[in-house]
């Protein structure tokens, strides 16, 4: 039996895997890798974090991405340069074949449970039993969907995280639903390419990020507003550096600030892709929709009760993603029925254990124990460290419980 598998290959399947290795901890790590950001974000998109919050995590910080972009002799700042999604995507598969060689492309098709830890059923067929199991499957399976537009079909309705490619729109009338980085990207790059595009959004302003501050600042101002792997501000700085203080918080505290801290809002650098050159109707929600000669008929309705109807051939919901683990099709009925969830999200410990023992979340899954930092690529850090110091301790523990007859016969 093994002792850890790690099922996911983003950053923070990736970072952990990184970790685990330079501890000695036995694992193998399934997934395909930065499978998110090569298969389910738009070409052309940018990061929202700064290049210094972009990094994916080894133990003694050897490859960030600074030093990949020094490598490649990519154009690279800590502050003030967005990060493309083709750079950091690159920067992924050049981290797993340097620090996690160990990776293989395989998906997991069942996970149960065994007396004593687990056993995986991969798309090959093979099985695999282990102790442990840490979850880092991102974003995969979680995409919300508007209720009042589910019932489209694919051809008429798709969610924002199945456009890689958005060459298929040039010259189509598309509507993009949200007021966050997704839709402010897509819109802006469905106009680029073509597509006469409409952005509807429930707030009456769209919000952007505003460009960092690449001057030396004060000492007062770098007090009063600090800078962050979330972005600059006390209540972004706490989130992003305190998550293990975050866990200790009231529940009632941490579900709503993972709710509402960081609102729908784009990356400073979208905002003159949209505004001025993308048609806006803000202040709408979606009530209904259906389909008439091959169109979709949109019915919006405001706060006040005004209504509103659009026509398009496709609608694309950047309506964000919301964690159920009952979503993620793998578990099985046994390990669903025994977790105890709370808002469909694992209840975790302060190791990130769920209350299935030996089986661990980390990620956006892990957002309403640790805080909005783990909806980031930043948060994998602290995740790395906590769960391999963890497991180190475990295993210390396990070894040292061992008779010495039992380690000698093993030698021999």
């Amino acid at each position: 039996m093994l002792d850890t598998v790690i099922i996911g290959a983003g950053p923070y399947g990736l970072s952990i895997a990184a970790h685990f290795r330079r501890r000695g901890i036995p694992f193998r790590i399934f997934g395909r890798p930065m499978d998110s950001w090569l298969a389910h974000m738009p070409k052309g998109m940018m990061l929202k974090s700064d290049g210094f919050a972009s990094n994916i995590y080894d133990p003694d910080a050897e490859f960030t991405l600074k030093q990949f972009c020094t490598e490649r002799r990519i154009e690279y700042s800590d502050i003030g340069i967005p990060v493309t999604l083709e750079t950091f995507s690159a920067y992924g598969l050049a981290f797993k074949e340097r620090m996690v060689p160990e990776l293989q492309d395989k998906l997991v098709v069942n996970l149960d449970r065994l007396p004593g830890g687990f056993r995986l059923r991969l798309d090959d067929g093979e099985l695999v039993t282990t102790r442990r199991v840490v979850l880092a499957v991102g974003i995969t399976h979680f995409e919300h969907m508007p209720a009042e537009l589910a019932h489209l079909a694919p051809e008429y309705l798709t969610h924002s995280a199945f456009h890689r490619d958005l060459e298929r729109f040039k010259g189509r009338k598309v509507v993009v639903i949200g007021g966050g980085a997704s839709a402010t990207d897509l819109a802006g790059l469905l106009h680029e390419g073509g597509a006469e595009v409409q952005l509807v959004a429930r707030q009456e302003k769209l919000n952007f990020h505003n460009p960092p501050q690449v001057k030396p600042r004060s000492w007062w101002q770098r007090i009063r507003n600090p800078q962050s792997g979330l972005g600059p501000g006390l209540r972004s700085w706490f989130f992003a550096n305190s998550p293990l203080v975050f866990h200790r918080l009231s529940e009632r505290f941490r579900l709503k600030a993972v709710r509402t801290h960081l609102g729908p809002s784009g990356g400073w650098f979208a905002k003159d892709k949209v505004i001025g050159r993308v048609s806006l109707l803000l202040g709408y929600t979606p009530e209904s929709a259906d389909v008439q000669d091959g169109m979709v008929r949109l019915q919006l309705r405001s706060a006040s009760g005004t209504q509103h109807q659009i026509v398009a051939e496709h609608i694309i919901a950047a309506t964000g993603y919301k964690v159920d683990v009952a979503r993620l099709p793998f578990l099985s009925t046994e390990i669903r029925s025994t977790l105890k969830t709370v808002e469909g999200t694992p209840v975790l410990s302060s190791t990130f254990e769920s209350s299935v023992h030996g089986l661990y979340f980390v990620g956006i899954a892990a957002a309403n124990s640790f805080g909005p930092v783990m909806r980031f690529a930043f948060g994998a850090g602290f995740a790395a460290r906590r769960i391999t110091r963890a497991l180190a301790r475990s295993l210390s523990h396990e070894r040292a419980s061992i008779p010495v007859s039992s380690l000698e016969a093993t030698s021999k």
